[in-house]
Parts: structure tokens; sequence; C-alpha cells
């Protein structure tokens, strides 16, 4: 079973890749972000005619998310729990083949100075909180998505640049190991431990040619899903294309149970 994951930076936008990237790597799950459009104006016919079921939580021109799948979706969860007022969408939980996935987009939380840091590390707290409960029910579970978090200097191509950016501030590296902590596994990580391997580049500087990247887009899975894990890697091909989104695909097999 191959999922993945991709921030398309507007899904009407990004729709010829998008669709390009089922055909081509074909995979059962593919979990998106920063969709930036609502339900009622995501290009649902078109994923449906390439063979994928769909669930989405939209808003307009911001966030969003949503669950690309094969199998028919199970759709458990379109918010995080913890605080019924917040409206940003950047959370949907389903079953989806007998795995539990979720997407997640989680806060910038840049500046550092503004409101914006403190609801990233609200955010953070509230994730892991529902990941716990979730741990508790002992199955395959992959949380996949824009974490907006570089987990090490490893992750950053210049991480003294980066060192008070919140992406890499030590308050939310240390929610981020809270996360993992709590029994999860990194699966580009356990894969592929050299530095190096991004998955955002800027679209400023030429950051993409210098290969001056990020890895903020993650797969981490339950105890029950890394035992299956086969493989996992990142596709770049889709940041090389024309007017591509500023993220490029994250994926990762398991073998069958």
């Amino acid at each position: 079973m191959k999922i993945a994951t991709w921030n398309v930076n507007s899904i009407r936008s990004r729709l010829p890749h998008v669709l390009a990237y089922l055909k081509e790597s074909g995979p059962d799950v593919l979990l998106l972000q920063e969709l930036k459009t609502t339900d009622e104006q995501f290009p649902k016919t078109d994923i449906e005619d390439a063979g994928y079921h769909v669930a989405v939580v939209g808003q307009k021109t911001f966030n969003g998310v949503g669950i690309l799948a094969k199998h028919p979706i199970d759709v458990a969860r379109r918010a995080l729990p913890g605080e019924a007022g917040d409206a940003q969408a950047r959370y949907i939980e389903a079953v989806c083949g007998g795995v539990r996935v979720a997407s997640i987009y989680l806060p910038n939380g840049n500046p550092v100075e503004t409101e914006k840091f403190p609801y990233k590390l609200a955010w953070m707290d509230r994730l892991i909180g529902h990941v716990r409960t979730l741990l508790a029910d002992e199955e395959p579970l992959i949380l996949g998505g824009d974490y907006n978090v570089c987990p090490t200097d490893d992750d950053v191509y210049d991480p003294d640049g980066f060192a008070g950016d919140a992406l890499c501030h030590p308050d939310i590296r240390s929610r981020f190991r809270a996360l993992c902590y709590l029994g999860l596994t990194d699966a580009l990580r356990a894969t592929h431990p050299q530095s190096g391997v991004y998955t955002f580049w800027d679209y400023q500087a030429g950051r993409w040619q210098k290969d001056h990247g990020l890895r903020i887009d993650h797969l981490l899975l339950s105890p029950q899903a890394a035992d299956q894990l086969a493989d996992a890697g990142v596709d770049k091909d889709p940041r090389g294309k024309e007017k591509p989104s500023d993220h490029t695909p994250v994926w990762c097999e398991l073998s069958e149970g």
C-alpha cells in the first residue's frame, strides 16, 4: 500500500500536476494540504474520473486539507479535537483500506513575535493529545502532511539562517519530538538518515535550482504501520515542472500485513 502526502499550494492551480501524479505514481492514498478552495469548488469530478474517492475540508483562499484514495473513505474527523472555535481547515482523518490516515496542515507560526506562534504551539499540543488517544487503539495509523517543522538542523539547508524561524524554533522542535516519542516513526528519516533530504524549496532566490530546501513534510507511522514499512522517499519530479507547488510529494509503502 502506497501512501503519499503533498502540499499542492492551490489544488485548482496545480490540478494538472496532481492528475499526472495520480496516473504516474498511482498512490493508494494521497493526502493533500493547502487546497485554498472551498468544498464546493474542489475539482471532485476530475479526481473521481482518475479513479479516486475524495474527502475534503476546504476553506476559501487559505488552508484546506483532503484525502484521495482508491478505497472508499470512511471519514472519522473533519477537525482536530480540542478547540471547537478553531475554524481553520487543517485536519481531516479517515479510514481507507484498513489504515487510519490523517492529512495535517500544521500552522506556520511566523512571525514568532505575533499571535501566530502561540497558536502553532497550542495546535501542536492538541495534536499530541489526540494522537495519544489514537495510538491507544493499536491500529495502523499514518499521520501525513505539511508539519511546518524542520525536526533537526539536518533538515534545513541553512541552519544558522533559520535559527530564529518558527519552523526551527526550539519550542517547536521540542513538541515535534514529544509527538514522535509517543511511539511514532518518521518514515522518511527511517529510510533516508542522511542530511540534505528536502521536501520544500521556496520560489525565491533560485532555491530549487540551488537545492536550498527544507524537510517540513512528514509521514509519521504508528508501531503497527511502522512494522509494515517497506520503503519511503521524496518524488522531486513535480517540483521541477512548470508552475509547480513549492512542495513535492513524500511517500511511503507498507507491505501486506
